[in-house]
């Protein structure tokens, strides 16, 4: 396939291309994604997250001018949330990371949400995967940031970072949820502020009462104080997601990662074609939707009845 070709070959054209042709979620689509995935594997996948104002973006754009002074390349995969009236993007982290653009090692992609949870768009995975084929040596996905559930990025990335900042309001916005047992690294932005320390201080105290290290894990997830602004720490986080690299690659978990990956891939890829089928429901679903309105079908009851019309008989609980 030669679009496919041309993606391997780096062409920034064929790539941005393909990339909007996995948004379209088309059987053309999936054909070129399937080819694309045999040519996947050799890239380090790094997921960044954490709440709104935390400085995902500029800490992105930070750290890839780190990365690019290794020499290596970088590709960014930046969600940000949908436009309830278009369905485009509304933040723009492309805007952010303004710095960036004229370098040929790396590309920017930014992606509305769309409605999808647990911090991904859709097309965010296919997304990595024609990066990797394309030969960027380390890929970015940073979350889209609004809430304390962005947990699928642990099962789309081989590091993942948390970032916090000083002074949001909750002294560590995300401990209420599960965002900060995700993290491979902690990284505290905006470091350069009076009360960054103090942050710092309380991840620490966290960690030290939160959960223990699995059995036989040699990795304790670091809390780095970073400031994209004034470039202090970012040498020392990217050393870090090095060292974590390595970790992975030594003691065997980087395996276990990806098969962790490959099955919520699966479910999702799963889900999306379940997902398509039902809407096809058209006359059956306006049906169904009389009845919930008049209380003769429970939307439980419903849903059923139309996976049988599916599956050609009623699922199991």
């Amino acid at each position: 396939m030669e679009s496919v070709q041309r993606v391997r070959k780096g062409d920034v054209r064929a790539i941005a291309k393909m990339m909007s042709l996995a948004e379209t979620g088309t059987e053309r689509a999936r054909e070129a994604l399937g080819e694309i995935y045999r040519h996947t594997g050799r890239a380090h996948v790094v997921g960044l997250t954490g709440v709104p104002g935390s400085g995902k973006s500029t800490l992105v754009g930070a750290l890839t001018g780190a990365i690019r002074e290794t020499g290596r390349t970088v590709g960014i995969v930046a969600i940000d949330p949908s436009s309830p009236y278009s369905g485009g993007a509304i933040l723009g982290d492309r805007i952010r990371m303004a710095g960036l653009t004229g370098d040929d090692g790396v590309f920017i992609r930014s992606m509305a949400s769309r409605g999808a949870l647990g911090g991904l768009a859709g097309a965010s995975l296919d997304t990595v995967d024609i990066l990797d084929a394309a030969g960027f040596d380390m890929i970015l996905v940073e979350t889209v940031g609004v809430g304390q559930d962005e947990v699928d990025i642990v099962q789309a990335a081989h590091t993942v970072v948390v970032v916090s900042a000083p002074g949001l309001g909750d002294d560590i916005q995300a401990i209420k949820a599960g965002v900060l047992e995700i993290a491979d690294i902690h990284a505290v932005s905006k470091c350069d502020r009076a009360d960054a320390a103090q942050t710092v201080s309380e991840l620490n105290g966290m960690l030290t009462l939160g959960r223990p290290l699995k059995e036989g894990a040699r990795w304790k997830p670091p809390v780095l104080p970073t400031s994209a602004e004034t470039g202090e720490g970012i040498g020392d986080l990217l050393s870090c997601i090095d060292s974590h690299r390595r970790y992975l690659d030594e003691s065997g978990e980087l395996e276990t990662r990806k098969t962790a990956m490959l099955k919520m891939r699966i479910l999702k890829s799963a889900e999306d074609v379940l997902r398509r089928r039902l809407r096809r429901g058209g006359a059956e679903l306006e049906e169904l939707i009389g009845k919930i309105r008049t209380r003769a079908l429970s939307p439980h009851g419903a849903a059923r009845v139309l996976l049988a019309s599916v599956f050609g008989k009623s699922p199991p609980d």
